[in-house]
């Protein structure tokens, strides 16, 4: 079929950004009922192997499957236009409730309806985790690669970049002697061409970092330089790399304090777009902490910048070998690997969460953190469990069981 209007294409990914609810799978969903069944611009298999391809690459998958299937129908500039209207009305709304979150967050009111927020929070992790594990974890050496991940991770801090690597390169690994799909059709981009669009997004992606080095802004090149790091590694999306995340920007960096990065968390899942959104969160608290809205303000937009801009560089430089990546039997072991090793680091992110939420205070073991159980919180445990009876047993929508915690929370506060 031809290539579809810019103006029908203008209104379908704005559609779609602005229903971005409820984390990839939702978002995935939205875009296939739209793009497949409701329009018919892409085929059942182009949509299953581009999301298979977004799969393969660090960053949010379902914004990735959004400018690829942008690119597909009307090259870059759809590509641009789809990933765009996928990010920006989401950041917009992280802007607004994260300065709200700086300005007001310490008022007693605010402080109680978080707790509401951060006992949904640790159940929503438990479902993503439940939800990863029944896809990923295929057999016996999956459950394996899943459990060492997690004790290297909770008991040993191996980083999580180093986890990820190790878990890829044993999918290669034991993906070896794999029956390789059919050969695809021949290639007809140049590599001239591919290099080129890997330099223009490399640029575009390293510009503002030169610049606040070459400006002598030490906070905003390491925030940059953090961000763009965290772009590289975030396979598995926003949960399995939250743990490293906090890791460093509580305890290293100490941007943060711990139950900031939850009430992070907890607002990024009541907003469209990706769950990764979080980062530009963080990144906006710590530029408020360090010098006022001012700095806020550039810190967000220099943290969304280093977090997308390296999603457009491995579209647009990888779209046109989509099938001949897709051909490769080790490539997807890795991505096995990957996936199995992200059950346990997101099991990592659960239980570092729940000790957090239900107790007030937790210190350093010699191995794994210990809660201070003299610092036990009724009213956090209580909260979790019925948030946990609300989504994992009622199947309440997550933002419903956001909402009515939130609220719950809050009423608890005026009330006693």
């Amino acid at each position: 079929m031809s290539a579809p209007a810019y103006p029908d294409l203008l209104r379908s990914f704005a559609r779609i950004g602005l229903l971005s609810f409820g984390g990839p799978a939702a978002q995935i969903s939205v875009m296939h009922d739209e793009l497949v069944t409701r329009r018919g611009w892409l085929r059942e298999e182009q949509f299953l192997g581009a999301l298979s391809f977004c799969m393969l690459l660090p960053g949010p998958e379902a914004m990735q499957l959004a400018t690829y299937a942008g690119w597909r129908l009307r090259g870059v500039a759809g590509g641009l236009m789809a990933g765009l209207l996928f990010v920006l009305p989401g950041a917009a709304v992280i802007t607004a409730l994260g300065l709200g979150y700086a300005l007001w967050g310490g008022v007693p009111l605010v402080q109680a309806v978080f707790l509401g927020v951060k006992a949904a929070v640790v159940a929503i992790v438990v479902q993503a985790l439940m939800r990863l594990a029944r896809r990923a974890l295929a057999g016996p050496a999956h459950w394996c690669v899943a459990g060492l991940a997690f004790v290297a991770m909770f008991a040993l801090s191996v980083p999580f970049p180093a986890i990820i690597a190790a878990a890829a390169l044993w999918g290669a690994w034991h993906a070896r002697g794999a029956v390789a799909a059919p050969a695809p059709a021949a290639l007809t981009v140049r590599p001239a061409d591919t290099l080129r669009t890997a330099l223009v997004w490399g640029t575009l992606w390293a510009a503002p970092i030169v610049i606040a080095w070459a400006m002598g802004a030490t906070f905003l090149t390491d925030l940059a330089l953090f961000f763009s790091k965290l772009a590289v590694v975030t396979f598995g999306g926003a949960y399995a790399v939250l743990a490293y995340m906090t890791d460093t920007v509580v305890g290293t960096k100490g941007w943060l304090t711990t139950p900031q990065m939850i009430d992070a968390l907890g607002l990024a899942e009541t907003t469209p777009g990706p769950l990764i959104l979080v980062t530009q969160f963080v990144g906006l608290l710590a530029g408020y902490f360090q010098g006022g809205v001012g700095l806020a303000v550039t810190a967000a937009a220099l943290t969304l910048w280093v977090t997308f801009v390296p999603c457009f560089l491995w579209i647009f430089t990888g779209a046109p070998y989509v099938e001949h990546i897709l051909a490769k039997p080790r490539l997807k072991g890795a991505l096995s690997g990957i996936s199995a090793a992200v059950v346990g680091v997101i099991l990592n992110l659960s239980v570092w969460f729940a000790l957090h939420v239900v107790f007030d205070e937790v210190r350093a073991g010699a191995f794994v953190p210990l809660p201070v159980w003299s610092s036990f919180s009724w009213l956090g445990a209580g909260f979790t469990a019925l948030s946990a009876a609300l989504l994992l047993g009622a199947r309440f929508p997550m933002g419903r069981v956001l909402g009515l915690m939130a609220g719950l929370a809050g009423a608890w506060h005026l009330v006693l």
